[in-house]
């Protein structure tokens, strides 16, 4: 299970080291691709298989599920650390992103998130005041 959260520094290539806390889990080969809310999603290959099989299970005459497929699969890179600990994120993943130098790692359960610095920072701020609310509407906090 991936936690935590933890700060690194791209380099002008597009090469930013992974936390050591997610390399082990990750495994040698792993899969990135555009996440939501403007982050990158990252799967170890186990669990990417598990999610590539229920997106394949959409029924591909409905056009929303058509157009996230699309979306998903589309961005999708196979990643592989070098020497250094370090992946290598396309330039399209990049600008996706928004993702220049300063770099969030966040563990979420199954995947790792990665975000912009500032793009975290932004949605850590408009999100906390209402984190109460959203976990009064998903769980049953009475029990």
């Amino acid at each position: 299970m991936f936690i935590g959260e933890f700060e690194h520094q791209m380099d002008a290539k597009g090469r930013v080291t992974v936390p050591s806390k997610f390399r082990d889990e990750l495994g040698s080969g792993f899969i990135a691709t555009r996440g939501l809310d403007q982050c990158l999603f990252i799967y170890p290959e186990s669990e990417w298989a598990r999610l590539e099989k229920k997106l394949r299970d959409l029924p591909f005459t409905r056009k929303d599920a058509r157009a996230f497929t699309r979306f998903f699969f589309s961005g999708a890179t196979e990643c592989a650390l070098d020497g250094q600990n370090r992946i290598s994120l396309p330039a399209s993943l990049r600008t996706y992103a928004g993702l220049e130098k300063e770099c969030v790692f966040i563990g979420v359960a199954q995947r790792v998130e990665v975000w912009d610095k500032a793009l975290w920072e932004s949605y850590m701020d408009e999100s906390a005041s209402s984190f109460a609310e959203l976990a009064e509407g998903l769980f049953d906090v009475d029990s």
